[in-house]
């Protein structure tokens, strides 16, 4: 897991979440379980999509070095740990 997942993982939840309520309130669902069902949607959806967008940038930028195997550091890196 790296601290860039974790943010993209943030902004892809939301967006996914709000494109769902979107859609579901253009279709004429106006109850509250719709919505529920939307930010589940965003939730369920967001860590795999902000890990794929994050492997994605990383294989595709030439600059990119990594100086460790990924999950030398646990579940949750130090603040001072290098990007993996």
């Amino acid at each position: 897991m790296d601290r860039l997942a974790i943010v993209l993982a943030v902004i892809s939840g939301s967006s996914i979440a709000g494109a769902a309520v979107i859609a579901a309130l253009a279709l004429g669902y106006y109850s509250w379980v719709s919505i529920a069902i939307c930010v589940a949607i965003g939730a369920i959806f967001a860590w795999p999509t902000g890990r794929m967008i994050s492997r994605r940038i990383k294989r595709n930028d030439p600059e990119w070095n990594p100086r460790h195997k990924p999950g030398d550091f646990g579940v949750v890196p130090p603040a001072d740990a290098p990007e993996n």
